[in-house]
């Protein structure tokens, strides 16, 4: 047991001094007749009078210490790692395909929603990209911010320079995004439907061998059956510890996200225990000893002649 305020437990002088005195004090001894019988000494029943005296003096020392405000510490307890997850999603004109009932893109959209509701304790950001990439909503913990987000970023709201799909300078743009958090996995779930027009020659790689040194992982969605083409993702994936899924519906849509959820767990570390206040036994001593003290006024005290 430890103390808030420790420079008050000098006032436990006080019961020491008043218990001391209550052991050691004669009173105000008057003759009565029977003093010159031959009555026992009375030792026993002077020990457990003097002791019943001196409980209010216990009452006193018990009331310094929960005024000095006793705490302990808490049970360790152990704080979730953040995640950095920047959802990259393509805003081409193809991703406005037809898909199930809506469009691709408006099925990653509320499949993404979907996935940031249930990884509570991320931090979630917000990348659309063609053929450049736009950084809508940086990495927040504020669901809100890329849930209302989404609602603006549409593939038929996109200037004509957005049709391409440049996968690698996308992601070369979430690398630097993500470098910027100071604590915290890093990872991407990049959602597209076409081949990257830049990995030839090597670029796959370069980007791919670019992520796994800043610790981003890259978790690629091919939404329909254009096919992302050429390796590129599988490269980059395999070489970041993600992995690209294929879907052809909204329900397996759903599943990998799931999927993703899994193999991006959730870390926790150990932090420093905080104080709290700890007044149950002391409380509790308190109560037996002035139960103790009113039963003793029964009888077991001196008359105050």
């Amino acid at each position: 047991m430890s103390f808030h305020h420790p420079e008050l437990l000098w006032l436990l002088a006080l019961p020491v001094f008043w218990g001391f005195w209550q052991w050691v004090r004669r009173g105000h001894p008057v003759v009565l007749p029977f003093d010159h019988g031959q009555q026992r000494s009375g030792k026993a029943l002077r020990f457990f009078t003097n002791l019943a005296g001196t409980l209010p003096a216990l009452l006193l020392a018990i009331a310094v210490l929960m005024l000095a405000g006793p705490r302990k510490t808490a049970p360790p307890q152990d704080e979730r790692i953040m995640n950095n997850i920047i959802l990259c999603i393509d805003v081409s004109g193809s991703m406005g395909a037809r898909f199930g009932k809506g469009t691709r893109f408006e099925a990653a959209v509320d499949a993404a929603r979907e996935f940031c509701n249930y990884r509570k304790g991320d931090a979630f950001g917000l990348t659309i990209f063609g053929s450049e990439f736009i950084h809508w909503v940086p990495p927040t913990k504020e669901m809100s911010a890329i849930s209302s987000a989404m609602n603006y970023v549409r593939p038929d709201n996109m200037p004509p320079w957005m049709g391409g799909t440049l996968i690698a300078n996308a992601l070369h743009g979430c690398r630097e995004e993500l470098e910027r958090t100071e604590q915290g996995d890093r990872a991407v779930v990049l959602i597209t439907d076409g081949g990257s027009g830049d990995f030839a020659n090597g670029g796959d790689r370069r980007i791919a061998e670019e992520l796994s040194a800043a610790n981003v992982r890259v978790f690629g969605i091919q939404v329909g059956n254009d096919g992302i083409g050429g390796g590129g993702m599988e490269t980059i994936a395999g070489t970041t510890g993600g992995k690209v899924f294929n879907v052809d519906d909204r329900s397996a849509l759903d599943n990998v996200f799931r999927e993703i959820d899994r193999m991006q767990k959730a870390r926790f570390k150990q932090v420093t225990a905080d104080w709290v206040d700890d007044y149950t036994p002391l409380a509790i001593a308190g109560l037996v000893t002035a139960a103790l003290y009113v039963l003793s006024l029964l009888g077991l005290r001196y008359t105050p002649w």
